[in-house]
C-alpha cells in the first residue's frame, strides 16, 4: 500500500488505482498516517517551513469575523435612467466606430503589375557532381528551413545520376 500511496503523492497512478489509493486513505488510518509521513519527509527534503500551531483554526476565527458583502451599495448620482443612458450612448458608440470601419471610405489602389520583365530568361541547368548530389541529400534534414517546409521532410528525395539507364 505504501507504494501507492507514493506513486499517488507522485502523480504516477490512473484513475481508477488512484480512486482505490484515495479510499484506502479514508479507510485505513496505517495507510494515511503513511500519507502524512511521507508528506512531512517531502517538507524536510524541500526545506518548506512548518505552519506555526494552530494556524488554520485561527485563520478560520478571521474569516468568520469578517462581514460578508453580497453586493456593493447603491453609488451615489447613479440613477436607473441614468444607467440606461449610458449603456445606450456606449452602444451607439460602438456600432457608430464598427460601421465605420466596415462600411467607411476605402482607398483606391492603382492596378498595376508588380513586375516588368523586358527579356526573357532562358534557365540554367546546373550539372552537381555526383558527390556534391549525395552531400546534399545526406544532409537535407539539417537544412534551417526544414521546420517551415511542412511535409517535405518525410518525402524521400529521388535523383537520377548521369549515365544510369532508367529501367
Amino acid at each position: 500500500m505504501k507504494e501507492k500511496i507514493s506513486a499517488l503523492m507522485d502523480g504516477e497512478l490512473d484513475e481508477r488505482a488512484a480512486g482505490e489509493a484515495i479510499e484506502a486513505l479514508r479507510r485505513e488510518g496505517e495507510a494515511l498516517e503513511s500519507w502524512r509521513m511521507y508528506h512531512l519527509i517531502s517538507d524536510g527534503l524541500r526545506q518548506t517551513t512548518m505552519l506555526s500551531a494552530g494556524f488554520t483554526a485561527r485563520m478560520s476565527q478571521r474569516l468568520a469575523a469578517e462581514p460578508t458583502v453580497l453586493a456593493p451599495g447603491r453609488l451615489p448620482g447613479r440613477t436607473p435612467a441614468q444607467r440606461f443612458a449610458y449603456a445606450a450612448a456606449a452602444s451607439v458608440a460602438a456600432i457608430g466606430l464598427v460601421s465605420w470601419l466596415a462600411f467607411g471610405p476605402q482607398q483606391q489602389v492603382a492596378k498595376e503589375p508588380i513586375a516588368k520583365v523586358e527579356t526573357p530568361i532562358t534557365p540554367v541547368t546546373v550539372q552537381l557532381t555526383s558527390s556534391a548530389n549525395d552531400y546534399l541529400l545526406a544532409h537535407q534534414g539539417f537544412s534551417p528551413r526544414v521546420s517551415l517546409q511542412g511535409m517535405v521532410p518525410y518525402v524521400r528525395t529521388v535523383a537520377e545520376r548521369p549515365g544510369e539507364s532508367n529501367k
